[in-house]
């Protein structure tokens, strides 16, 4: 006790005997030598040497002296000094704090920086000299604020409450940054550290570690670092975030049509050089998609990402959530809008062995993907799906009209059952078969693209069935008592042997060029059209029911009707006068009406030439002339 009363009476005795300006230029000094700049304390000085040692200054500024312009600018520098050399009147350092600091980086368009000699002057601090001896070893920095710009990309970013504590190199060559900072409006605590201060500082390689978190998005780096001649990262980096979407928002970028960009994380070795990044040995998940293989992004302008990647299971379900072809029992009318595809553009190659678009499910693909100047083009080379392979092209970029879509696939020995009830919800028909479309469209809505739709398609299958068209049965049925009723002729299942259609859609209207159903026991032909925009049917065809399978076996039985209304519910007519000749029964009845109208006519002949000759010989004797008077019209 009888020390330390000792040593606080030595300390308050000091405290009067040391005079401020000393300290002042004392704390100059040693910020000189620590740093390389020159501090410039041009506000108030307060100098507090009990109970404990320390030196507050007002509005001082760090500056390089070959530039003369200041590094950074604080409110206010605290210094606190150590306890045991004040006992023997000299002035040393313990740690440095800013308080407020402001700290403006900037990057022109041709690069160049405005920390360029700040940072040629701290490097000249810190080169290797033994008769150098570091005063002081920590900086803290309290209530920053860092500024941040770059022409170049038009980067304008500001951090806000920054507080750190900076382990600056004394006895070792590493440097170390703690703190944290608020970046659009998320506080991130960050960690950075440098194997050899002087070297990064000088654009020599040196160990680069840094980790940062924040509630959107966790990041970390470890690897190596230099900048000269140019910048260079490499190491091994992982990140990761529960929203990749609301990461995008949180740093600004343009956010991607709606759906999918959920759970997202990247581990991967990591080279950048310049503006070019390149990701090799990656491990890559997204939405529930895990993969593996490498990307690299192409920086300057709007960028370009390129890369392969390898998939277990690639579901694209997500990305198609909120697109919806019908809305209620209509094509959907809300504006189409493709702006994000101008964001970026990319060409990636994928494999998978299962694919996923919602309820289609396909086997082992490889596809290619390429996005350049707002124009998408997803080519599949090849797909094991519904049984068979499907190949082709899907395109989709801007138009004068809105958006513009180009297809070409061809789907090749598929079950049709699921090729045509997965893909475009049509599932009435059963067997083994190829089908190819062409089409292409333009407009501003799901509604527009339909009614300017153009494009072919054709259908072949065999040995199937189908649904909802008993056909054989209702034929047979009629063919026997054609008078008993027209039949339902969309209940059951017909078996066909082989079925060809041949489809040519022009600004929304299917015309059918060919249709043929054919089976063992019948044959079915149809021709129309039906009008894509408005969903419905405009259909005549011929059913036959061959002369082997008749009841007489004389000849072939052959069944006229119509198909129109909605395609949810279309009617189904068969032609009642065909029927009726078929009776037997009603052939008297027929016979009878036609020879009645035979007798009849020549009678009405005479009677309307009895009555023009009248007529004209009263014209004549008064010398008027009246329209002739309508004939009545025949009974039937």
């Amino acid at each position: 006790m009888v020390v330390l009363a000792a040593g606080f009476l030595a300390r308050a005795t000091f405290s009067l005997l040391i005079n401020g300006e000393t300290i002042r230029d004392e704390v100059k000094v040693q910020i000189r030598v620590t740093t390389g700049l020159d501090p410039v304390l041009g506000g108030k000085a307060t100098i507090s040497l009990f109970p404990n040692g320390s030196a507050r200054f007002d509005d001082v500024s760090l500056e390089a002296a070959s530039s003369g312009t200041p590094a950074l600018a604080a409110e206010q520098l605290i210094v606190r000094l150590r306890f045991f050399p004040l006992l023997v009147g000299r002035a040393e350092i313990a740690d440095v704090t800013l308080v407020r600091p402001t700290i403006a980086i900037a990057f022109a368009a041709d690069g160049q920086s405005n920390w360029a000699t700040h940072i040629d002057t701290l490097a000249g601090a810190l080169r290797p000299n033994p008769a150098r001896t570091v005063p002081f070893s920590e900086i803290r920095i309290s209530d920053g604020t860092v500024l941040l710009q770059d022409e170049s990309y038009k980067i304008v970013e500001t951090l806000t409450n920054v507080e750190f504590s900076l382990a600056w190199p004394s006895i070792s060559k590493s440097f170390a940054a703690t703190g944290h900072f608020v970046w659009h409006d998320e506080p991130v605590q960050a960690t950075l550290s440098l194997g050899d201060f002087a070297a990064a500082l000088a654009g020599e390689r040196s160990g680069l570690k840094l980790r940062l978190a924040a509630a959107p998005l966790n990041f970390g780096f470890d690897g190596n670092i230099s900048y000269r001649p140019t910048l260079k990262l490499e190491g091994l980096l992982a990140t990761g975030t529960e929203s990749l979407r609301d990461a995008l928002a949180w740093a600004g970028s343009a956010i991607s049509p709606p759906g999918g960009f959920g759970q997202f994380a990247i581990k991967a070795r990591a080279d950048l050089v310049g503006s070019n990044l390149s990701l090799s040995a990656l491990g890559i998940e997204l939405d529930g998609n895990s993969g593996e293989g490498a990307l690299s992004l192409l920086g300057g302008g709007r960028g370009t990402l390129q890369g392969t990647l390898a998939l277990e299971t690639l579901d694209l379900t997500p990305y198609l959530s909120t697109f919806h072809l019908l809305a209620g029992n209509d094509w959907n009318r809300r504006p189409l809008t493709l702006d994000q595809l101008n964001s970026i553009d990319f060409d990636l190659r994928l494999s998978a062995a299962t694919v996923k678009l919602g309820s289609a499910k396909l086997g082992r693909t490889a596809m290619t993907a390429n996005l350049r100047g707002g124009n998408l083009s997803v080519v599949v080379g090849e797909s094991q799906a519904f049984g068979g392979v499907v190949s082709g092209s899907i395109g989709l970029g801007d138009s004068a009209a809105g958006a513009a879509i180009k297809t070409q696939l061809q789907f090749s020995d598929v079950d049709l059952d699921r090729s045509l009830g997965e893909v475009f919800g049509f599932r009435q028909v059963e067997g083994k078969g190829t089908l190819a479309v062409a089409f292409e469209a333009s407009g501003s809505s799901v509604y527009a693209l339909t009614q300017n739709l153009n494009g072919t398609a054709t259908l072949t299958g065999e040995n199937g069935t189908i649904a909802g068209l008993d056909l054989e049965q209702v034929l047979r049925r009629l063919e026997r008592n054609p008078l008993a009723g027209r039949g339902d002729l969309r209940a059951g299942k017909m078996p066909y042997d082989s079925l060809a259609l041949t489809l040519k859609v022009t600004q929304g209207t299917a015309r059918i060029e060919d249709l043929r159903v054919e089976a063992s026991a019948l044959r079915l032909a149809v021709a129309g059209s039906a009008s894509i925009p408005s969903r419905d049917f405009d259909l005549r065809g011929t059913a036959s029911l061959l002369a082997a399978a008749t009841r007489d076996g004389a000849r072939d039985f052959e069944l006229p009707f119509l198909v129109q209304g909605p395609w949810s519910e279309p009617l189904i007519w068969p032609d009642a006068q065909a029927l009726i000749k078929r009776s037997g029964a009603a052939a008297p009845l027929l016979d009878a009406v036609r020879n009645r109208l035979m007798r009849e006519r020549p009678a009405q002949e005479t009677h309307k030439e009895t009555h023009r000759d009248t007529h004209t010989e009263a014209q004549t004797q008064t010398g008027t002339e009246t329209p002739p008077t309508a004939a009545p019209a025949a009974s039937p």
